[in-house]
C-alpha cells in the first residue's frame, strides 16, 4: 500500500514537473527574457534538469513496482511499465539525440525548425507517457 502511494507520487512529480516547464515555465522564459538566443540558452539548462528528473522518476518507478522474485507483474503493471519505458526513452532521446543537434543548428545555421520541432513533439510524448503512467497508476487499486 505505502510502496503503491509512493509509486503515486513520483509519478505526479515527473508528470508535473513536465508540465511545469514545458507549458509555464519556458514559454514564459521566452516572453520575458531579453533576447530568444538568451531564453533559450536558459530553457537548454532547465531542459537537461528536466531529463534527469525524469530519469529518476522512472527509475524509482521501476524500482517501486519491481516484485523482486515474486509472480510476473500483472498485465495492469506490464501496461504501465510500457509507457514509463517509453516516456524513459523519450527523455533520453531528447537529451543525447535532439538537443546536441538544435545546438549545433543553431551555431552552424542548420535546420534549427526542424531539430527544435521533432524535441518539442518527443516532450510532447514523454509528457504523454507520463501521464498516462500517473492516470494508470492513481486507478490500481492498493495491493
Amino acid at each position: 500500500m505505502k510502496r503503491h502511494r509512493f509509486g503515486v507520487m513520483v509519478a505526479a512529480l515527473w508528470w508535473g514537473s513536465l508540465t511545469a516547464l514545458g507549458f509555464v515555465i519556458v514559454p514564459m522564459l521566452f516572453t520575458h527574457l531579453a533576447t530568444p538566443q538568451i531564453a533559450g540558452a536558459m530553457a537548454a539548462k532547465l531542459f537537461t534538469a528536466q531529463t534527469w528528473l525524469s530519469t529518476a522518476c522512472a527509475m524509482l518507478l521501476f524500482m517501486v513496482f519491481n516484485k523482486g522474485g515474486q509472480d510476473a507483474p500483472s498485465l495492469y503493471m506490464r501496461g504501465t511499465i510500457k509507457f514509463i519505458l517509453a516516456g524513459l526513452l523519450l527523455t533520453l532521446l531528447v537529451e543525447f539525440g535532439i538537443a546536441p543537434r538544435i545546438l549545433s543548428a543553431r551555431a552552424d545555421g542548420g535546420d534549427l525548425r526542424l531539430w527544435h520541432g521533432l524535441g518539442s513533439a518527443m516532450y510532447f510524448g514523454q509528457w504523454i507517457c507520463a501521464g498516462f503512467s500517473l492516470w494508470r497508476l492513481s486507478l490500481r487499486p492498493a495491493d
